[in-house]
């Protein structure tokens, strides 16, 4: 519509100018019989002369004398003078739109210059209602013709927009049915073929999603797979390890000091994995319990691990527990304790892969929002691949063989907490992981423990 309106406009302007131009050049031509005659011409030759310019007057201005060289009875006065000589396109298509919307019989006066410099203005005065019936004329032949480019423009269009966009992406929408009934065929996987630069940007994108989707989908079928066998597992394990908890139960009375010593963190330990299988059984059914939060004295807990991993400040590699005495924390101590045995029975085997001795540094504190709880050591950091795919199942072990479940059990485990766990550096001079827990309220925490 405004490509119609930009070239309609000014179209029936220029053909009102052309007309009236018309009418003064013939009118110019019938004023040049009576000047070769001397002015001596019979009134029906002067009728038949106007009636051919289509004018009532022609009026000639030469060398400064107006002079009425034609002339008629006018049926009604002049309604209005138009000068063509000095009118820009803003006043031809103001007047030309004017003249479409009066449909009254008016006459005209119109003013512009003689052709070949015969003189210096010729004047003439008409009826406008024929110049209004050859404008409307003029409009319809340009609407239609208009129309006309137009349908075959929009057929154009639609026939290029069909093959160019609807086709391909019904195509794609094919591909995604068909994928959507068997994610896990890679057959179903779309192949980029659009010329569209956009599309073939979508198909490229769908391509991706639905790889990515199809690797995910298979992993899971065998993570629940895995997690069938392990629940077995785990389950013959809990029986093994409730009979180990028996005959520990019965040593514990033995006289033998060294005995006394050992029983209590045997016991404690066989307690810990008869726990973790049936935390194992039950995550396998999706009933993982929610943390059972409770006060926890910091330092024994991390003296705790270090001993269950079999480590000390004079073993090798060294283990060194800095943390105030005092320090309690609110959190679910078997699951906190499972994450920070992770952590530390990762940090020494990465520093018993160097052949070289290392320390490990416990450490804890508090702030006004958290508790804290790093775990360092001095080991060969982690290469980028697993930095990458840090706390992702079985895509973020570093050892031959591992599969990559610690790490992201523990950060599920401080996620449940509300916590989160952060690899704070990892580079040539050793690795750093830092756990944060949220203060929350309910218990008095600056109390001494009972």
């Amino acid at each position: 519509m405004l490509a119609e309106v930009l070239i309609f406009v000014p179209s029936i302007a220029r053909f009102r100018v052309d007309y009236l131009q018309l009418r003064l050049e013939k009118a110019q031509i019938a004023s040049l019989a009576l000047l070769a005659t001397d002015g001596m011409i019979t009134p029906e030759l002067e009728t038949e002369l106007l009636a051919n310019a289509g004018v009532f007057n022609v009026v000639l201005r030469r060398d400064e004398i107006r002079q009425l060289v034609l002339s008629s009875e006018i049926p009604q006065p002049v309604a209005a003078t138009y000068d063509l000589r000095m009118s820009g396109p803003y006043v031809l298509i103001r007047d030309a739109m004017a003249v479409l919307a009066d449909p009254q019989e008016r006459i005209i006066r119109v003013i512009g210059n003689p052709v070949q410099e015969a003189g210096l203005l010729i004047e003439i005065t008409l009826k406008q209602s024929p110049l209004r019936r050859e404008m409307l004329d003029y409009g319809l032949r340009i609407l239609f013709l208009s129309a006309l480019i137009s349908i075959i423009t929009a057929a154009m269009l639609f026939f290029a927009v069909r093959r160019l966009l609807v086709v391909p992406i019904r195509r794609v929408v094919r591909h995604m049915q068909a994928y959507a009934e068997a994610p896990e065929d890679a057959r179903f996987v779309i192949t980029p073929t659009a010329r569209v630069v956009e599309l073939r940007g979508a198909e490229e994108a769908l391509q991706l999603m639905q790889t990515e989707l199809t690797s995910a989908l298979r992993q899971k079928e065998r993570l629940a797979q895995l997690g069938g066998a392990v629940a077995k597992i785990s389950h013959d394990l809990r029986n093994i390890l409730t009979t180990a908890q028996l005959f520990a139960d019965r040593i514990e009375t033995s006289a033998d000091p060294a005995v006394a010593r050992a029983v209590p963190k045997l016991v404690a330990s066989i307690s810990r994995a008869v726990n973790l299988c049936e935390s194992t059984l039950a995550f396998g059914k999706a009933e993982e319990h929610p943390p059972r939060l409770a006060r926890i004295a910091m330092r024994p807990m991390l003296e705790d691990v270090a001993e269950g991993e079999g480590l000390s400040a004079t073993s090798d590699p060294a283990c060194l527990v800095d943390v105030a005495p005092g320090l309690m924390i609110r959190a679910d101590a078997e699951q906190v304790q499972r994450v920070l045995a992770n952590l530390v029975r990762n940090a020494r085997q990465a520093i018993d892969a160097t052949g070289r001795g290392g320390t490990i540094e416990l450490s804890a504190g508090e702030d006004e929002r958290d508790w804290w709880i790093r775990v360092g050591d001095t080991g060969p950091g982690l290469p980028p691949k697993a930095r990458e795919h840090l706390f992702m199942a079985f895509q973020g072990s570093v050892r031959k063989g591992g599969s990559g479940l610690g790490l992201a059990i523990s950060a599920e485990l401080v996620r449940g907490h509300g916590g989160r766990l952060e690899l704070v550096r990892s580079d040539e001079d050793g690795t750093e992981f830092m756990i944060r827990l949220p203060k929350g309220g309910g218990l008095d925490l600056s109390a001494d423990p009972a």
